[in-house]
């Protein structure tokens, strides 16, 4: 799977950007809020081998990687959940290597997979799963053009917790890209 926006390369994760994925990855305190954090290269082998084969499968999470489109730097990662028997909604997930954050590239790889998921793949409804705490990542919802649709109290248990959830939307017929 390849797309292409702008700046970017949205593309398939390869055993070569093992190190580069780790080494933004692994980052605990820039990633406090991501449910994976390798612990060594290994641990990025086998998130790697975990990735569906297949784009759009339901019930799967397809994992890209976001890359500078000249340069071919690794900007970060986007996975995307393919989730509900009519394979119709999909939930996105961003992680940007800090370097790169603050400079529109959340916000352009967001635009161009939704875009794509609703006029290529006829998708329904996109959504995000946000942790309340994570104030960028709500505002970034906010001006790419998803609604907040609900701040669920201790609804999810994360990391031996129960923690408030948010979640963000948009639907196809709302979508102006």
């Amino acid at each position: 799977m390849q797309l292409y926006t702008e700046r970017l390369l949205l593309r398939d994760i390869t055993p070569d950007d093992q190190q580069a994925l780790f080494d933004y990855r692994s980052d605990a305190e820039a990633n406090k809020f991501q449910s994976w954090i390798p612990e060594s290269l290994e641990d990025v082998e086998s998130f790697i081998n975990r990735n569906a084969k297949e784009f759009n499968q339901p019930e799967s999470w397809y994992q890209l990687l976001i890359t500078d489109k000249e340069t071919k730097a690794v900007i970060g990662d986007v996975g995307i959940h393919f989730f509900g028997s009519e394979n119709l909604q999909v939930e996105l997930g961003i992680t940007l290597n800090q370097s790169f954050q603050g400079k529109g590239y959340a916000s352009e790889t967001l635009k161009g997979i939704i875009t794509f998921l609703f006029n290529d793949l006829h998708k329904h409804r996109i959504m995000a799963s946000i942790d309340p705490d994570n104030a960028a990542s709500m505002q970034l919802m906010e001006r790419i053009g998803l609604r907040k649709e609900g701040h669920f109290v201790k609804s999810l248990f994360w990391k031996n917790n129960w923690v408030d959830d948010v979640i963000y939307a948009v639907l196809r017929e709302e979508w102006t890209g």
